[in-house]
């Protein structure tokens, strides 16, 4: 068996796909809520002959298989186990978009292993007041139904790559845990707050159209960890730097690892 193969590693509930030689430098990928693992596969497609890669599939949100969104602790535990157990409890790299961003940090925080260069894209790690998480995570229940079950009105509506992307992810989740995941993975969220942090070079990216909700998110991990490198990528809505220019993500990931000069601007 040669060392690009790719495996899939049921742990728990949680999904952990990999590829590329694991004698590479490790990457781990951990996606947002309401999308599977498969919203890497551009990027992994770029990466896995300089990286092996860890992808990771979320509890309620799993392809092929029903499951129940747990916490984010729980996710964070299911990682960090997964890690010490096949790598040696040292990550060279870790992305975690949106949801995956806040595990991620999750997992800094609990300090189990060792993750030398982390990013978080539009991490959630503030709560929310009160009085809207309920509504929020309702709606957001709501909203994902109607892209799991009105694929086609969507397309229409939206007529775009990044949205044709999202809509497949909702669709292809949804039977996984259904509105019950979106409305836990919500309620978690919102009503936890990220009280510190470890590690050396920590990263926080958000897009320019999301800054209301992102900007102070990055401004408290600052806080926790004022060596915090803040991007902003002009243009760009939630997510939509993964999406639509998963090259541009590469190119920043790979300089983590290697030396490749300056990075191009997007």
């Amino acid at each position: 068996m040669n060392g690009t193969h790719r495996l899939i590693y049921i742990f728990e509930e949680m999904t952990f796909n990999t590829n590329g030689d694991k004698e590479k430098p490790s990457l781990l990928l951990i996606p947002g809520l309401g999308v599977s693992y498969e919203i890497f596969l551009p990027l992994i497609d770029i990466l896995k002959d300089q990286f092996h890669i860890v992808a990771a599939g979320i509890d309620g949100f799993l392809l092929g298989k029903e499951s129940a969104f747990t916490s984010v602790d729980d996710q964070a535990g299911q990682v960090i186990a997964y890690v010490q157990e096949n790598l040696g409890g040292n990550l060279d790299v870790a992305y975690g978009l949106s949801l995956g961003g806040k595990i991620l940090s999750r997992i800094m925080e609990r300090g189990e292993i060792v993750v030398n260069h982390a990013i978080m894209d539009a991490a959630p790690l503030l709560p929310l007041p009160k009085w809207l998480v309920d509504p929020l995570r309702f709606y957001q229940s709501l909203n994902v139904w109607t892209c799991s079950h009105w694929t086609g009105f969507w397309r229409w509506v939206f007529h775009s790559h990044y949205f044709d992307v999202l809509l497949d992810e909702c669709r292809k989740v949804w039977p996984s845990g259904k509105g019950k995941a979106v409305r836990d993975g919500y309620k978690d969220v919102y009503t936890h707050k990220l009280e510190s942090i470890q590690g050396t070079d920590i990263h926080y990216w958000y897009g320019a159209k999301e800054a209301f909700v992102a900007k102070p998110q990055a401004g408290h991990l600052c806080a926790l960890h004022p060596d915090t490198h803040v991007e902003v990528f002009p243009g760009m809505n939630h997510g939509q730097l993964l999406v639509d220019h998963p090259e541009v993500v590469a190119k920043r990931l790979k300089i983590f690892t290697s030396h490749l000069g300056d990075v191009e601007p997007l």
